[in-house]
């Protein structure tokens, strides 16, 4: 079987404990013409999508606060980071699980999202697309206090921050979170608080 330039793909399953890790080994055509064999973990945790909160009479902007291992084993001194409302996707539909997200992570019940662009997040090792969305709240949205869904133990912090304040917690280090950067600065290029 040949897709493009790669053939005669094999997978090994090495791990379905969470999602699923894949060792798989495949044949490269270089540009030469010559095939490579080359080696690969991929691991599949599904897609995701993600959203910016954002409201322009207030100048601000709803993010979340949490706990992530993954990030404290390679560094980060608490584990805490500050990031966009995010998730899985749900049955493959991305505007859905974002509104549904939203409403659990932060409690506003919003029906209105627009989606912005997409993108792989870590192509080298992990198959997830995010699909990113912005989308307006008003205070008469909140529902609930958020704080995720207690049985996914993701004891999420609500923050309300100043569109200003959330941009100098990328300079000074305190948001480091991809998905939420790239949010903050299409919302900054695309001028939604002026």
């Amino acid at each position: 079987m040949k897709y493009g330039n790669v053939r005669n793909i094999k997978k090994e399953l090495l791990s379905d404990n969470w999602y699923s890790l894949k060792k798989v080994t495949f044949e490269y055509q270089k540009e030469d013409g010559e095939w490579e064999t080359q080696i690969r973990e991929a691991y599949d945790r599904g897609n995701g999508a993600a959203i910016l909160l954002y409201n322009t009479k207030k100048g601000k902007v709803v993010l979340t606060k949490q706990f992530r291992m993954p990030t404290y084993l390679n560094g980060n001194e608490d584990g805490m980071m500050v990031e966009v409302c995010a998730g899985l996707l749900e049955k493959g539909n991305a505007e859905e699980t974002i509104k549904m997200e939203v409403e659990e992570e932060t409690g506003y019940k919003i029906d209105k999202v627009e989606k912005v662009f997409e993108a792989y997040m870590s192509p080298g090792s992990v198959t997830e697309i995010l699909h990113f969305f912005i989308g307006e709240y008003e205070d008469a949205m909140k529902v609930s206090e958020g704080g995720g869904a207690e049985d996914e133990t993701e004891n999420i912090e609500v923050l309300e921050l100043d569109f200003t304040e959330a941009l100098d917690m990328i300079k000074s280090g305190e948001i480091i979170d991809a998905k939420t950067i790239m949010l903050l600065l299409y919302a900054q290029i695309n001028h939604i608080f002026n």
